[in-house]
């Protein structure tokens, strides 16, 4: 009689070992069921390489190769807009022919004539003469120790240099650094978060923007020479300032010409990247 409940009680123990066996493998299931396993999102796969473009294969930009991101500000200056390219153009060959045909031999002959040393008497009585424009831009900038050491200059030239013509104080220092002090209204436009506007070349002048446009109006009431009468007189000097400053430099615009493939958007670039420097100098 106990061979039979030993058995029975032996198949009971089997029973209740493969039921819980069942009970979990279907835990096990349901919980897989229910929680997936989080699997990695592969990263995009890059398709093509544009001039300037990278995309991935859902089309979307992954990098911008010459975005704005990647430009200094030297690089987005010298993209100033320039709606009135033919005209700037045209203007541009203008001061080109004058400049070949006209200035330079005039230049030529007149430091041939005069020596180098009185030339640049000349520059220094100028340079000098323009101490309202630079002074009133530094400290519109309020720039006041520049505006003090270029006070001090002035005063120093002027009475010490012959009115200006001998630059005494070129070799003092400041006791501390400054900014620069060759400053103008255009730049101080710059200086206060004005943009250049547009690029424009004006006959004589050269090249400019909207915003140094608005600038050397302000300039021409600051500069001395401006209230010479009769008007010619004002002209006069002007021009022979000009003349002066070309007879020191000549050979400068012929070596950027020559070394670009288009004169004309090497000047403007030049020019816009000079701005920039000397408004952050």
């Amino acid at each position: 009689m106990m061979k039979p409940v030993g058995t029975a009680f032996t198949a009971l123990a089997r029973a209740a070992s493969v039921a819980a066996l069942l009970v979990l493998l279907g835990a096990g299931i349901s919980s897989a069921a229910e929680t997936p396993p989080q699997v990695q999102p592969a990263a995009p796969v890059l398709l093509a390489y544009g001039d300037d473009d990278i995309w991935d294969e859902n089309g979307q930009i992954i990098k911008k190769g010459h975005g704005a991101a990647n430009m200094t500000q030297a690089d987005e200056v010298a993209m100033t807009a320039d709606p009135i390219e033919g005209w700037n153009r045209a203007m541009f060959t203008f001061n080109d022919k004058l400049y070949f045909w006209a200035l330079k031999p005039v230049a030529q002959g007149y430091s041939f004539v005069i020596p180098e040393r009185p030339r640049l008497w000349v520059h220094n009585f100028f340079h000098n003469l323009m101490f309202p424009v630079r002074f009133t831009s530094l400290m519109l900038q309020a720039k006041f120790d520049a505006a003090a050491v270029e006070t001090s200059r002035f005063i120093g030239n002027t009475a010490f240099g012959l009115g200006g013509l001998a630059d005494i104080t070129s070799d003092s220092k400041p006791f501390r650094p400054i900014p620069s002090t060759e400053q103008d209204l255009g730049l101080t436009f710059g200086y206060w978060g004005m943009d250049n506007g547009f690029y424009i070349v004006w006959p004589f002048l050269g090249p400019s923007t909207g915003r140094d446009s608005l600038g050397y109006v302000g300039d021409y009431f600051l500069t001395p020479t401006s209230y010479l009468n009769p008007w010619y007189w004002s002209m006069g000097a002007k021009s022979y300032d000009k003349l002066n400053e070309v007879s020191l430099r000549i050979g400068d615009y012929e070596a950027l010409k020559d070394a670009s493939v288009d004169p004309y958007e090497a000047v403007r670039d030049a020019y816009l990247r000079l701005r920039l420097k000397k408004m952050n100098d």
